[in-house]
C-alpha cells in the first residue's frame, strides 16, 4: 500500500518561508516522479512544481518561480518543498503526488492528504 504523507504546513507571515516535506511509502521512490500541487479555498487545484526521478530536472509554475524550490532525498524517500517569498495567495492545501510520468495535470496515480499552509498579510 503506497502512503504519501505532507507535512510542515502551518502559518506564516507574508514573505515569511516554509518548508513542506512529503514522505513516501511502499513505492520504488526513485522511479517516480514526485510533484507538488495546491489547492485554494473555491478554486481548482493547481500545479506547483515537480521534480525528476533523479533530481535530475524541475518544472515549475509561472506563480512560484524563483520562490518555490523542489528536492528530493532518494534515500530518505522524502520530496521538499521549499517555499520563500511566500505571498497571501500560495495560501492554500499543498498536496504531493507521485507517478511515473511527469506531468503538469492531475493524472498522477498517488496522492497525499494534504497541509495547509496559510499566509497572512
Amino acid at each position: 500500500q503506497v502512503q504519501l504523507v505532507e507535512s510542515g504546513g502551518g502559518l506564516v507571515q507574508a514573505g515569511g518561508s516554509l518548508r513542506l516535506s512529503c514522505a513516501a511509502d511502499g513505492l520504488t521512490f526513485n522511479r517516480y516522479t514526485m510533484a507538488w500541487f495546491r489547492q485554494a479555498p473555491g478554486k481548482e487545484r493547481e500545479f506547483v512544481g515537480l521534480g525528476s526521478w533523479l533530481g535530475s530536472f524541475t518544472i515549475y509554475a509561472d506563480s512560484v518561480k524563483g520562490r518555490f524550490t523542489i528536492s528530493r532525498d532518494n534515500a530518505e524517500n522524502t520530496v521538499y518543498l521549499q517555499m520563500n517569498s511566500l505571498k497571501p495567495e500560495d495560501t492554500a492545501v499543498y498536496y504531493c503526488a507521485a507517478d511515473r510520468k511527469p506531468s503538469k495535470s492531475e493524472s498522477y496515480e498517488y496522492w497525499g492528504q494534504g497541509t495547509q499552509v496559510t499566509v497572512s498579510s
